[in-house]
């Protein structure tokens, strides 16, 4: 017998429905979310990815689901704890189920196909994630990818997900991608002084580095996630001048300081 949901009142008016996820708990250390992180499903089947995040024999949750036709439905008042973002680490904070809210976009993801993201459902992704970071203060930069919190394990939403869409709606933290060109790059297996001051880059924008001088696997795995949100146009982990340039001006032009408060 399925378990008895709690129901609960939307907390944004442009959820369609809410279905309920027991798959929650109470916020640990923080006064409210302060971070908003986006996914993909990575299912080939929507409803079977709905199925799954309201599965109470599944560790797994999100706030909100955007279907592919643009119809937002929410499983997790937002201020509960959902089970979306696992383990992860950004800037300081290892427990990032406590302070986001997460979003999931319907999409099979780099395991199924990895098909383009509708117009409708980008549009409904930004009005949502405008409304969220509106109600709650959330700083720009602090709207995050999977990959981001968790470069070694996931991927999502991925370079496909066109994040200057949720820019243009007043969400997130974005600059001009600076072109590919020729010229010196770091990679795998390089040491030097360049390398550790890619890294405390890195570091200072939030991502999990290790400042050690070394390029190394992990080194590559946060610089391929950084491609995927911030250097589109070729995610290969190489620290190209164009991802140097990118990042340089993104830490640059970063509008506000991170506060790891919860206050």
């Amino acid at each position: 017998m399925e378990p008895l949901l709690d129901v609960f009142t939307a907390d944004s008016p442009l959820v369609a429905e809410v279905l309920p996820s027991p798959n929650h708990g109470e916020r640990l250390g923080v006064e409210r979310p302060d971070m908003l992180v986006l996914h993909y499903t990575g299912m080939a089947s929507t409803e079977r990815a709905v199925a799954w995040l309201r599965d109470p024999a599944r560790s797994v949750s999100a706030h909100y689901l955007v279907y592919e036709d643009g119809r937002i439905i929410q499983m997790v008042p937002e201020a509960r704890r959902a089970w979306h973002a696992g383990a992860s680490f950004w800037d300081g904070v290892n427990d990032l189920n406590s302070r986001s809210i997460g979003i999931e976009i319907a999409n099979g993801g780099h395991d199924h196909g990895y098909p383009d993201f509708p117009a409708a459902q980008i549009e409904a992704v930004a009005a949502l994630a405008s409304d969220i970071v509106s109600r709650r203060a959330i700083a720009p930069a602090r709207v995050l990818a999977h990959s981001d919190i968790a470069p070694r394990r996931k991927t999502d939403p991925g370079e496909k997900f066109p994040w200057e869409a949720l820019y243009r709606a007043g969400v997130g933290h974005l600059v001009p991608e600076a072109p590919v060109t020729d010229g010196r790059f770091f990679m795998r297996g390089e040491h030097g002084q360049p390398i550790e001051a890619l890294q405390a880059m890195l570091a200072l924008y939030g991502y999990g580095v290790p400042i050690s001088g070394t390029y190394c696997e992990e080194t590559e795995a946060v610089v391929t996630a950084f491609q995927r949100h911030f250097r589109r146009a070729r995610v290969d982990g190489i620290a190209d001048v164009s991802t140097l340039t990118t990042l340089y001006e993104l830490v640059a032009s970063r509008p506000d300081p991170v506060d790891t408060s919860g206050a």
